[in-house]
């Protein structure tokens, strides 16, 4: 039976794809492209990716602003803050390219990071007007609508990296034009803002208390650690696949099968949440994110790394749905700004960390790339055991469960 809220829903739901799958594209591409132009600004090649760290910095910064902006002025103010701060970081990173400064191009990655924030709360507007039972579905739809921005950015990133002598100059200006356009469909967005609380009204728990739930507290740990393990891996994929001897093209491509991954498995990933439970479904992501960091040990061929990187996407996306899943109905409407922004704090904060440490582990910790890859996937081992700990702790206490 369909809920009456649902038609609403699934409107919104359609214009967050469209902007999942378009304005979403510029991540792919300054994924892409942000190392390698990193590693020729860089004065030390072990900050190459201290352009991606500086995005996800950037978005872990601003997640809390942009949650309460939201959720006073609604969805709507927040992804039309985000494209600005998209178009503006895009901009910025030109003319550090064209400068050839690396502060300045370091300047532009940490603007970028609002968009990433904004976009990050796509998946929670999805869910925003939707039905209990729709929700997870609502969320997948949302996410899979990044199956077209792993085509779009990769592709975008073929046709304009070297479309000027500056090399990847006009894949920054691509990213200005995606923000641009892109920002004109929030206009067809439809999500009543919050109304304002009466002194009567529910406060809701504070921050500690929240982060205190026991359901909560292993949803913010699993998505974290699928996010920046996730990260981790990818954002050292280009340098290592180069590095390896590969063309660019080739990193392209295997950041397309990439992205296809984490994107493809959301047309199914709500059906399975449903049918298998949010804890299974978190489970088995844990698990093939192990799988994809026993394949890149194997070996440096290219096809090892398409299959290693296919595992890593499929991984984060049981992972990540699970866990926002598990969240989204984890806390109370009044408490939806205060425990969207804070989950959102602590993710980037780890997946900041993750990427810091990517380019470091990649390019200074062994004398070849194949050992500074290496280096890359053994650091997942750690972080999986936690969040895999802390899974079979809430199933091994169901009084800890509360029923949804």
């Amino acid at each position: 039976m369909t809920h009456p809220n649902d038609r609403l829903a699934r409107r919104n739901v359609t214009v967050l794809v469209a902007a999942q799958a378009f304005l979403g594209a510029q991540m792919p591409m300054i994924f892409t492209i942000g190392g390698l132009a990193g590693q020729s600004l860089a004065p030390n090649a072990c900050f190459a990716t201290l352009p991606i760290s500086l995005i996800v910095l950037g978005s872990m910064l601003s997640a809390t602003p942009v949650s309460a902006i939201m959720q006073r002025y609604g969805r709507r103010a927040g992804f039309l803050l985000g494209t600005a701060g998209g178009t503006l970081g895009g901009a910025v990173g030109a003319l550090g390219l064209y400068l050839s400064s690396f502060p300045v191009f370091l300047l532009g990655s940490l603007l970028t990071g609002l968009y990433m924030s904004s976009q990050g709360f796509f998946r929670f507007a999805a869910a925003d007007t939707a039905s209990e039972a729709f929700r997870p579905k609502a969320i997948s739809y949302v996410l899979a609508g990044g199956l077209l921005s792993a085509v779009i950015g990769p592709q975008l990133v073929k046709w304009t990296a070297d479309a000027y002598v500056i090399p990847f100059l006009g894949t920054y200006a691509a990213v200005i034009a995606v923000n641009l356009v892109g920002s004109l469909l929030f206009l067809f967005l439809h999500i009543p803002k919050p109304p304002a609380p009466s002194e009567d009204a529910p406060k809701g728990r504070s921050r500690r208390e929240l982060l205190a739930s026991p359901r909560i507290a292993v949803a913010v740990i699993c998505a974290t650690v699928s996010y920046a393990m996730m990260n981790l891996v990818m954002t050292s994929t280009p340098l290592a696949v180069v590095g390896c001897g590969f063309r660019t093209a080739d990193a392209a491509n295997v950041v397309t099968a990439h992205v296809l991954a984490m994107y493809v498995p959301s047309f199914f990933t709500g059906h399975l949440i449903a049918r298998f439970g949010v804890e299974r479904i978190m489970a088995t992501g844990l698990a093939i994110l192990a799988c994809a960091g026993g394949v890149a040990l194997s070996g440096v061929e290219l096809e090892r790394f398409f299959v290693a990187l296919v595992l890593l996407g499929i991984g984060w996306n049981f992972g990540f749905i699970g866990a926002t899943t598990m969240l989204a109905g984890a806390h109370a409407p009044e408490e939806r700004g205060r425990m969207q922004g804070l989950n959102d704090l602590v993710v980037f904060g780890g997946v900041t960390l993750a990427s810091l440490s990517s380019g470091g582990l990649m390019n200074c910790s062994g004398g070849t790339p194949q050992d500074g890859w290496t280096s890359v996937n053994m650091a997942m081992a750690p972080a999986l055991v936690l969040a895999g700990g802390a899974l079979i702790w809430l199933l091994m206490n169901p009084n800890r469960q509360p029923a949804e």
